[in-house]
């Protein structure tokens, strides 16, 4: 199977690594959940029926720099470790719903009001 063709400047896959229809299927819903909505790792995965959140969270690690990767969150809401700074720089921009610590800082998302209930 070809590598998927994504509207996207960056490198997305490991040079002479294949793209599999597991990672072209899960890469796809990512692009397709809309700007300020996000779905867990497992939603995902249940979404295309396939795997579960550590093999979403493989893909998104291997090919997901060239999706909108931020809408891949938690379970939780919590922050992605290590991308917090950059993930937040999206979310204020797409004006996804946060909430705020008891440091006045966000904490984490709020996903009973930002996620995406794609239905299959």
């Amino acid at each position: 199977m070809a590598p998927i063709r994504l509207m996207t400047t960056r490198k997305i896959r490991p040079s002479g690594a294949e793209i599999g229809d597991f990672a072209s299927r899960v890469l796809e819903v990512v692009e397709s959940i809309p700007p300020g909505r996000v779905m867990s790792y497992g939603d995902v995965a249940e979404f295309i029926g396939v795997g579960g959140p550590r093999q979403v969270g493989r893909v998104m690690a291997l090919w997901g720099g060239g999706v909108p990767w931020w809408r891949v969150v938690h379970a939780d809401g919590s922050l992605l470790p290590g991308h917090e700074r950059e993930a937040l720089r999206h979310y204020r921009r797409e004006g996804t719903p946060l909430r705020i610590g008891a440091d006045g800082k966000p904490g984490r998302l709020d996903i009973a009001t930002a996620h995406w209930p794609a239905e299959s």
